[in-house]
């Protein structure tokens, strides 16, 4: 399977950690929660927390705060479509091929529901052919790119498909919660709303830089589910996060490498491009010291998370972007995500 497309998008609107504290501070959410959460909520957002800013789908940050099931079902219901098919758009630009070239869409998310499921949305606004092979990926959080990817690579090693959309989009702020729960008020302050989309085919596109997927395994640990994991409460999204996580998003990644690597010989020295999701500073902390890589192996998703906060399942694809855009080292590139499960995921890349 080859990487014959990729894009990222974003909402039009940014805002930066200051805006944020201050639009939280003049909030009725503000009043209602208590000074520990407010403690919290300044610490995160007004020290380095490895982020400076967040895209998100509103025209203001007062309209986040405005939190109720049917505004949250209704900012996603408005901007994931888009999101997704943006990327999409810019992904087939990419490749250069026409959108009737596409035989199966795979599209995840996990910040909200639609049924029918975000590929029918797609179809429509890319003009896909009627009988596009499509799947709708829900319940794998900040994972989900690297299960896209893997039934991307089923379809056309069966033969199925010639080329496959594969889309992550996430809307975070259409999943919006809080309370005086330490790690809900941390997880607000981490996401940021993007997308990524990629064409992944059977044969290389020979107009663009050869990227091959060649190794593939995966790690999902039930026992650990409770650590990271959305609940629904109220009617809506609660993103559960424990202090854990930086730990077990390390122990994980570093299995689901040496798996790999161990199967077709290689070291992590042999690895010339790190394609990490980042979560957040904490967690890329914890990857550092358990993988024994540098700070400048890991520069790409640090730089990604300062401009644009963890963007879920979408992050990896702006990684990758932005390692194609340096054009990184030739060979073997390591490219792994995590999540909600507990889940981790990893692939090995080869970038001429």
């Amino acid at each position: 399977m080859f990487v014959n497309g990729l894009s990222t998008t974003n909402p039009p609107h940014s805002y930066n950690k200051t805006e944020c504290w201050e639009a939280f501070k003049t909030s009725e959410w503000f009043r209602r929660l208590d000074p520990r959460s407010h403690m919290i909520a300044e610490t995160v957002l007004k020290k380095d927390n490895g982020i400076e800013f967040r895209s998100l789908a509103v025209e203001s940050l007062e309209e986040v705060f405005i939190i109720d099931p049917d505004t949250l079902h209704k900012r996603f219901l408005a901007n994931a479509p888009v999101l997704g098919a943006a990327a999409g758009a810019a992904a087939l630009e990419d490749a250069r091929i026409d959108a009737r070239a596409i035989d199966g869409l795979v599209i995840s998310t996990c910040t909200g529901y639609l049924c029918p499921g975000l590929t029918s949305y797609v179809v429509e606004r890319l003009g896909l052919r009627a009988d596009v092979l499509a799947f709708d990926l829900v319940g794998q959080g900040c994972a989900a790119a690297l299960p896209n990817w893997r039934l991307a690579e089923a379809l056309l090693s069966a033969n199925t498909c010639q080329n496959v959309l594969s889309i992550c989009v996430e809307v975070s702020s259409a999943a919006m919660y809080l309370d005086n729960d330490p790690g809900v008020l941390i997880s607000a302050c981490l996401f940021g709303d993007g997308a990524g989309a990629a064409v992944l085919s059977k044969h290389p596109n020979p107009l663009r830089r050869s990227i091959e997927w060649k190794e593939y395994a995966s790690l999902v640990n039930p026992a650990e589910r409770n650590a990271l994991l959305f609940e629904t409460h109220q009617g809506m999204l609660r993103n559960v996060l424990t202090r854990p996580v930086p730990k077990l998003a390390a122990d994980h990644a570093e299995k689901v490498l040496h798996t790999v690597l161990n199967g077709v010989g290689l070291m992590p020295e042999d690895i010339s491009a790190w394609i990490m999701h980042a979560g957040g500073r904490d967690v890329l902390i914890a990857l550092q010291n358990r993988l024994k890589i540098t700070a400048e192996d890991l520069r790409y998703s640090s730089d990604m998370l300062r401009l644009y906060g963890n963007m879920s399942s979408a992050f990896v694809y702006f990684v990758l972007q932005a390692a194609l855009k340096d054009n990184a080292k030739p060979g073997w590139w390591w490219m792994s995500s995590f999540g909600a499960g507990f889940s981790c995921h990893g692939a090995l890349l080869k970038v001429a």
